[in-house]
């Protein structure tokens, strides 16, 4: 507790870290106690951004990225992470070097042979539209719903996020119904992930995250945080279903505060390895995407109920790793970055 007044204080004194530390503070909070200490934050954010902070910058455009809806907002995203970027913040760099459509300039600016203005220039090529926009997708089955968006996200995305979650990979937990907790349990998953909270994310998360609602017709707020699973030889995630049991206490309560999780959303990072589909065993389908393909399936039938032919395994890999993105969706607005 001294060790947060004393960030306060020196934030209130003007402090630009401070005020930093204390903004990114406060939209962490923002997740558990909702909207005005997520405004709080972004305020102290704008604050030290205003005396110099490429941190700052960088953390008001995945804010404004999270709640853009119209050109003009995106604009503005890119704005402070091309800011952020001009001050020497590298991921902001990086990003606008993976975004931009001059090849070129982004390989000349990552090396540093390039004029100051360099990142004005990338951003000027970054075209929104085409981000948010997705392939047509596939429909496999009608009962459970299933589809497939083949190339849906580009190979330099899936790489993004696969580096981006190298060194953050924790044991996964299963939701116990009969506590409401999550848990290890080796007998069912033993693989790992990484979860994106709002302090670990990033602006091509935000685009992804948008293009997803899009392509399912989702609102964004109603998307979970994204996670990124790696499977190790061996590793799985037996059959199960990711709707929540409304007959099941823990399962109703979560329905009650959250919405039912509607829909699962699954983008496959990379190949190189054998094995490792997903399988809904009780249709007989299975499916392995190449890098950037997505596979979509709703959880609930079209009265809104549990489906259980959604219950599906992820396979373990028999040689190489897999990497792989998961997106929840909740039935309703609220549980999002």
């Amino acid at each position: 507790m001294e060790q947060i007044d004393s960030i306060a204080q020196a934030a209130k004194d003007g402090d630009v870290s401070a005020m930093t530390a204390l903004g990114k503070r406060k939209l962490a909070e923002a997740a558990k106690t909702g909207v005005r200490t997520l405004e709080e934050g972004y305020e102290l954010l704008q604050a030290a951004a205003g005396k110099g902070s490429a941190e700052a910058d960088y953390f008001i455009s995945l804010i404004d990225g999270i709640f853009a809806k119209e050109q003009h907002e995106w604009s503005l995203a890119l704005a402070h992470l091309r800011r952020s970027a001009e001050r020497g913040w590298q991921s902001a760099r990086q990003q606008l070097c993976l975004l931009a459509t001059d090849r070129e300039l982004a390989a000349a600016a990552l090396s540093g042979q390039c004029d100051d203005d360099v990142w004005e220039k990338l951003r000027a090529t970054i075209d929104i539209a085409a981000l948010l926009a997705s392939p047509a997708a596939t429909e496999i089955s009608q009962t459970p719903r299933i589809k497939i968006i083949e190339g849906f996200a580009s190979t330099a995305e899936c790489a993004w996020m696969i580096e981006q979650s190298r060194g953050r990979i924790e044991y996964a937990r299963v939701f116990e119904p009969a506590t409401g907790m999550n848990r290890i349990d080796n007998l069912v998953r033993t693989n790992g992930h990484a979860w994106f909270d709002i302090l670990d994310a990033n602006f091509v998360l935000m685009l992804l995250r948008a293009r997803i609602a899009l392509a399912t017709g989702s609102a964004r707020p109603s998307l979970e945080p994204t996670s990124v699973m790696h499977y190790a030889g061996g590793q799985k995630f037996a059959e199960h279903a990711d709707w929540y049991d409304a007959t099941e206490p823990h399962g109703a309560a979560q329905i009650r505060l959250h919405g039912q999780r509607v829909a699962t959303f699954l983008l496959y990072l990379n190949d190189g390895f054998e094995g490792a589909e997903t399988e809904f065993p009780l249709i007989g389908w299975r499916y392995k995407g190449a890098p950037g393909d997505a596979l979509f399936f709703m959880n609930v039938d079209e009265a809104g109920k549990a489906d259980r032919l959604t219950r599906h395994t992820g396979l373990p890999p028999t040689s190489g790793e897999k990497w792989l993105l998961s997106q929840w969706i909740r039935g309703v607005p609220g549980v999002g970055l």
